[in-house]
């Protein structure tokens, strides 16, 4: 019989093994963002977001030691990772010490057209170095139609190659409004109907405008069976601030 203790030395290992497959498969010249540019405007304000379960997401640095990211990529996984590179190009894994998924957020919410705040803080142990620094957020409840936002973020630039990811690109979207204004959501399109957009680990990445972060990416849209390529949507921060606050200080 295996004693409990071993067993969870098992899933430690294997969680381990599984991270590590994802650290040396990032190690390559990969880019992000579909139809997007290598604007480093705002890479050291992001970092990557990894969990056991081989999933791939990006993260604001809203802290030194704090970052915000997407809900759906931290409530599948039981373990999770930091993830950038130094200075010299050196590959970093940090566990976090703190975990917290917003209240509101429903696994379940598009396949039953719910409401939902895809958005989750992550706190680390020790602050991030100091090639990383934190950005504003934006007090703007709602954007009218138009009006230019920034997706940004480490995942895929091509949607049909799984080595696609890895490095921080951003593109320019503009504001739209499907079904209406939302004090919640935030829908973008880009308007050169290029193809422009989030796609796979762009999720929890910053949605900018104006130098600020409006909002954090959630979900993607693509033509046909493509998930990318077509509509962002993301989460809107102004009207989750004090849940992101709160959540902070409990931590201090």
């Amino acid at each position: 019989m295996i004693s409990s203790r071993f067993k969870k030395y098992l899933k430690l290992i294997s969680a381990i093994g599984l991270f590590l497959t994802l650290f040396f498969s990032l190690n390559h010249n990969a880019f992000a963002v579909v139809q997007g540019n290598l604007d480093q405007s705002f890479v050291h304000n992001s970092v990557m977001v990894l969990d056991n379960r081989g999933n791939v997401c990006s993260g604001v640095v809203i802290r030194q030691d704090v970052v915000l990211t997407a809900a759906h990529c931290i409530a599948t996984a039981s373990d999770w990772r930091i993830h950038w590179r130094d200075e010299s190009n050196t590959p970093i894994l940090v566990q976090p010490k703190h975990v917290k998924i917003h209240p509101q957020y429903n696994s379940k919410a598009i396949k039953n057209r719910n409401i939902s705040i895809d958005m989750a803080l992550v706190k680390l142990a020790e602050p991030l170095p100091s090639q990383f620094w934190p950005i504003s957020l934006s007090d703007i409840q709602e954007l009218p139609a138009g009006d230019p936002v920034i997706v940004a973020g480490y995942g895929l630039s091509d949607e049909k190659n799984s080595k696609a990811l890895g490095k921080f690109r951003s593109a320019a979207l503009s504001v739209i409004e499907p079904y209406g204004k939302s004090k919640i959501l935030l829908w973008l399109e880009d308007p050169l109907s290029g193809g422009a957009g989030g796609c796979h680990g762009d999720s929890g990445g910053p949605l900018i405008h104006n130098g600020s972060v409006v909002g954090i990416t959630a979900w993607t849209t693509g033509k046909g069976r493509s998930d990318c390529g077509v509509y962002t949507q993301g989460a809107l921060i102004a009207p989750q601030r004090e849940w992101i606050e709160s959540t902070i200080q409990s931590w201090f």
